[in-house]
C-alpha cells in the first residue's frame, strides 16, 4: 500500500471517496446528464499509486481534482490529485446501468501530491493542470455543483468518514487521454499563490 505525506509526515490513507459529475462543464463535455443527486463512488486504498500510468488494459484518461484529507470529523489537509479512468470501459458500464468500479478502482488509479494543512476557507484554494506546459484543466470550489461542506454532510448521512480517508471532489472540463512521456504539472494555489507543485510523466 502506498503511503502519503501530510505536513511532512507519512500516513497510511483509508478509503478514497470520489464525487462524480461535480462540474457542469465536465458533465457537458462527456455528454452526461446533470444528476438529481450527488454521484458517489469509492476507490480502495489499494488504488493509490505513485506513477502516472498511460495504459492499464486500455488507454487511461486523466481527471485532475482538489483532494481533502479527513481527521477528527473534519477536513484537515488539502492536495491535488489525479483520478485515472478506463473511459471506454466506464462508458460500457454506464450504458448497462452498472457500477463504475472496474473502470475507476484498479491499482494505480489514484495519484496524490503531498497534503498540506488546510488553513482558512476551502474557497481560497484553486488548482491547475498543465500538460507539457499547456494549461489543460483549472478548477476551484466556486465551480462545484456540490461544495465540500455539502459533500461532507451528505456523505455522513450514509457512509461515516474516518481518519485518513481522502475526498476527491470532482474534475472540471478538459479531461483526456494520458500520453506516454507527457509531463503533467499539477499546482494548488491559495489566493492565487502557488502552495504545491506536483509533476508526473506518463509511463
Amino acid at each position: 500500500m502506498t503511503s502519503l505525506l501530510f505536513d511532512g509526515h507519512i500516513f497510511t490513507p483509508g478509503k478514497v471517496v470520489c464525487i462524480g459529475r461535480n462540474y457542469a462543464e465536465h458533465i457537458k463535455e462527456l455528454g452526461n446528464e446533470v444528476p438529481d443527486d450527488m454521484v458517489v463512488f469509492n476507490k480502495p486504498a489499494s488504488s493509490i499509486g505513485n506513477a502516472l500510468l498511460a495504459f492499464h488494459e486500455e488507454p487511461l484518461h486523466f481527471e485532475t481534482e482538489l483532494c481533502l484529507l479527513i481527521r477528527d470529523g473534519h477536513y484537515v489537509g488539502i492536495a491535488v490529485g489525479l483520478d485515472l479512468t478506463k473511459r471506454e470501459q466506464q462508458s460500457q458500464l454506464k450504458a448497462k446501468g452498472l457500477p463504475w468500479e472496474r473502470a475507476k478502482a484498479f491499482e494505480g488509479s489514484a495519484l496524490f501530491s503531498e497534503f498540506i494543512p488546510l488553513q482558512g476557507n476551502i474557497s481560497d484554494y484553486s488548482f491547475t493542470l498543465h500538460i507539457d506546459g499547456e494549461l489543460t484543466q483549472q478548477g476551484d470550489p466556486s465551480l462545484m455543483l456540490y461544495k465540500p461542506d455539502v459533500i461532507f454532510n451528505e456523505l455522513e448521512r450514509f457512509m461515516p468518514l474516518q481518519d485518513n480517508d481522502i475526498l476527491m471532489t470532482g474534475t472540471p472540463k478538459g479531461v483526456g487521454q494520458v500520453i506516454m512521456g507527457a509531463e503533467f504539472c499539477l499546482r494548488l494555489y491559495k489566493k492565487q499563490e502557488p502552495v504545491i507543485e506536483q509533476i508526473w510523466k506518463g509511463q
